[in-house]
């Protein structure tokens, strides 16, 4: 919109009053924006058809169902249920006890990876890839091929003379060891940039001191760690407790079984004639809330811990 001021300016020494020019659009950072992202406008496209608007309908349906109208009684119903209550318990309790194991094991696996040297850490570097990206129905059968009934490891043990018995598939301890056989070097592989800030005159500085290798790690190690391995911790988890592959191929649908988790439930209710579709609706929505509040709070720990390599 046009504004006026007075133009004190002139020769009469009278103030006259003088039209503002409209400011003009500056189209070329406009076509310039276009231009960047033109080229994302298919990926954008995929993920708002694909990912986007189907998340959005299983949220909804879950509070609607095929009713016009707002309700809970599908998460009432899902609660209530004992297999269901049972399912999101042994879901999360497997994603923590995978987690904290990848803990334990994966950092003072990066550490020593880290302080290697180049040729060793190139050879750990390609078997890690190769078992993190090992998954799904080939992880599964490399688990019974090792410790199934007659697995490979299972008949060296027993011919040894122990007395092993190895854990079945179907329960808590089996497909523990199976996702550790590709959490431990995901988490390795997420983790090993970030032992770069614990420097070495760090290290040399704190013995000069006197200070011991506990001190020095509980001091100085650990601090400067811990918001990485919390992220790691935080992303293991995230990823333990939607696996539907593996525990579908190790577990078989959970019906008949003892062991229930959140993805074979859904499976189940999306497969099954008596069960409704609600309840998977209500399932995988609980599935996006704690990934999502998980993925919120990697994102405030990352977000302090590159402060460190600032």
């Amino acid at each position: 919109m046009a504004s006026t001021g007075l133009d004190h300016a002139s020769p009469s020494g009278v103030g006259r009053a003088v039209l503002a020019r409209p400011t003009a659009p500056d189209w070329r950072s406009v076509r310039d924006a276009i231009g960047n992202w033109l080229p994302a406008v298919p990926l954008l496209t995929l993920a708002a058809i694909m990912l986007v608007i189907p998340t959005l309908m299983v949220v909804l349906f879950s509070f609607r169902g095929d009713t016009d109208s707002w309700t809970l009684q599908y998460w009432a119903e899902t609660f209530q249920r004992r297999g269901d209550r049972l399912a999101i318990v042994t879901s999360l309790s497997l994603g923590v006890a995978c987690a904290t194991l990848s803990l334990l094991i994966g950092a003072p696996l990066a550490w020593f990876i880290a302080r290697a040297s180049r040729a060793a850490r190139a050879s750990w570097l390609s078997l890690l890839n190769v078992a993190a990206n090992f998954g799904g129905i080939s992880l599964a059968f490399g688990f019974t091929a090792s410790l199934g009934t007659y697995g490979m490891v299972t008949l060296g043990l027993q011919q040894t003379g122990l007395a092993f018995t190895p854990p079945g598939p179907a329960t808590f301890l089996g497909l523990l060891l199976a996702y550790l056989y590709t959490n431990v070097p995901l988490f390795v592989l997420l983790t090993l940039p970030a032992m770069g800030v614990v420097q070495r005159d760090m290290i040399e500085a704190a013995s000069v001191l006197g200070a011991s290798t506990v001190e020095t790690s509980r001091f100085i190690g650990l601090p400067l760690l811990a918001p990485f391995l919390a992220a790691g911790w935080l992303l293991i988890f995230t990823w333990s407790i939607g696996v539907y592959a593996v525990p579908y191929a190790l577990a078989g649908s959970g019906v008949n079984g003892q062991l229930r988790l959140m993805t074979l439930q859904i499976g189940i209710a999306l497969n099954s004639a008596t069960s409704s579709q609600e309840r998977a609706a209500v399932l995988a929505t609980l599935l996006l809330l704690i990934a999502a509040v998980s993925l919120v709070a990697y994102r405030l720990v990352i977000r302090k811990a590159v402060r460190w390599l600032a």
